[in-house]
């Protein structure tokens, strides 16, 4: 009767061995799904962050590389400008020596038929002299009969009068100088004002 039971026994344990053993392969086969999912799912996590960070990196060189464009530029018209205006000094030097042929000019003219052989080798130099200016973009502020304008005119007095309108240059007394558009010099002149009494008089 023993042998029976552990017959029995033994039977069983033989017939429920295959069941357990496919049990257990199926939990190995979802096991390594998961794990290859997971694996999946992080190299996927990962190609998304790299795409990121490429993203990132590109935008942060197109900026630099604007940025230096724009640093390029801006020391080009530096550049530019100081070339423009290296010789500023030297010419508000040559100024007062165009002013004394002016003065001389001037004088000359007052003095009819003396000294006219002089009076034409001074004008000679004299437009000699604005010549070479002008080659160097040095020109003169038109200022005569001109409304007065402070960015570029310096008014030494005031004269009452009705022969022009009310604050208009009516006498430059001094040139005035631009290199390029920039003032190196300004016109000193006399403005009008209007008559006050029927008076004309000179503040």
């Amino acid at each position: 009767m023993a042998k029976e039971d552990k017959k029995k026994k033994e039977d069983r344990k033989i017939k429920d061995s295959p069941k357990k053993s496919s049990e257990e392969l199926k939990a190995g086969e979802k096991a390594d799904i998961d794990m290859a999912d997971k694996a999946e799912k992080s190299e996927i996590d990962e190609v998304g962050t790299l795409k990121e960070q490429l993203a990132a990196e590109k935008d942060r060189l197109l900026r630099l590389s604007a940025e230096f464009e724009n640093y390029k530029k801006r020391k080009q018209r530096e550049i530019d400008e100081f070339k423009k205006f290296a010789n500023e000094t030297i010419f508000r030097q040559i100024l007062p020596v165009v002013d004394n042929l002016e003065r001389a000019i001037a004088s000359a003219e007052t003095n009819s038929g003396e000294g006219t052989n002089l009076l034409e080798g001074v004008k000679l130099t004299h437009k000699d002299i604005l010549k070479l200016l002008e080659m160097f973009s040095v020109r003169v502020i038109k200022a005569g009969n001109e409304p007065f304008d402070p960015n570029f005119h310096q008014a030494v007095t005031r004269q009452e009068t009705d022969e022009f309108p009310e604050n208009t240059v009516t006498a430059v007394l001094q040139n005035g100088y631009l290199l390029h558009d920039r003032l190196i010099r300004p016109a000193m002149v006399v403005v009008s004002k209007k008559i006050e009494n029927g008076k004309t008089t000179e503040n």
